[in-house]
């Protein structure tokens, strides 16, 4: 029976996947992105928060089976809408037994994996295998750029996203736009030319950028890096992906 550390349970969330669902945040992640609007979900182990002279723990250790069965309470709202379970994080591949634990438990509700793509190969095949969908996110096509502001290159994201084009599952990938990073029509035609293989199977879905993902940081005694944003509305190149058949959207 595996354990692992959890930071945050959201439930009635809707857009992590299908329905009505309950979003699960594991600890862990292995990429440092300058943007990054959770980092209590960096590190494995639990941290103190503080804001407002209150502190609070965030990190708790719980039994695969015990979380599973927490989630199945609501199997009924999920049949009925639709929906299920979503496995977010940090990075869910930090937590590898966990994770393939908890997805193998959650059975037969739609489980959803939202991932970086970083991790080890053996263990991301076994979870879009465990999965019902995948949330596959694609930060920058530049190996170089992509090492640049998130600490790591995306050689293993892009092997991965090649295990999952070749599942013949059906997934999503989430392109986060953050300016003077991604959004360029490089980084757009370079993900449109790596998805078009399999455009009849994925739907691309388009994250704004975020401009209040450097409000925790404080909390866990830490200084938010990344350059104040225009408070500009970008214009985002999709017509790219519309000319190569790929479905896309806003969010």
């Amino acid at each position: 029976m595996s354990k692992g550390m959890i930071f945050d349970i959201k439930e009635l969330t809707v857009h992590d996947g299908p329905g009505i669902r309950t979003t699960v945040f594991l600890k862990g992640c292995p990429l440092r992105c300058l943007w990054c609007h959770n980092p209590e979900g960096w590190s494995l182990k639990p941290q103190v928060m503080k804001a407002d002279k209150h502190e609070k723990i965030c990190g708790q250790e719980l039994e695969a089976a015990d979380l599973a069965a927490k989630l199945k309470k609501n199997e009924d709202i999920f049949r009925e809408t639709g929906g299920g379970v979503t496995i977010s994080g940090g990075e869910p591949l930090m937590q590898p037994d966990f994770l393939l634990d908890l997805l193998t438990r959650c059975k037969p509700m739609h489980t959803a994996l939202q991932t970086s793509g970083y991790g080890d190969s053996v263990i991301f095949q076994k979870a879009v295998e465990l999965s019902g969908l995948v949330l596959f996110d694609l930060k920058q096509m530049s190996s170089e750029i992509h090492r640049q502001y998130t600490g790591v290159g995306n050689e293993e994201i892009l092997s991965n996203l090649e295990i999952l084009k070749n599942s013949g599952k059906r997934f999503i990938v989430r392109m986060p736009m953050i300016p003077g990073v991604n959004i360029t029509e490089g980084h757009y035609q370079a993900a449109a030319d790596i998805l078009a293989p399999v455009k009849d199977r994925v739907r691309i879905e388009i994250l704004p950028y975020n401009p209040y993902a450097g409000a925790k940081y404080p909390s866990i005694g830490l200084t938010y890096k990344f350059p104040n944003i225009p408070d500009v509305t970008p214009n985002y190149p999709v017509q790219i992906f519309k000319d190569t058949g790929l479905r896309c959207k806003v969010l």
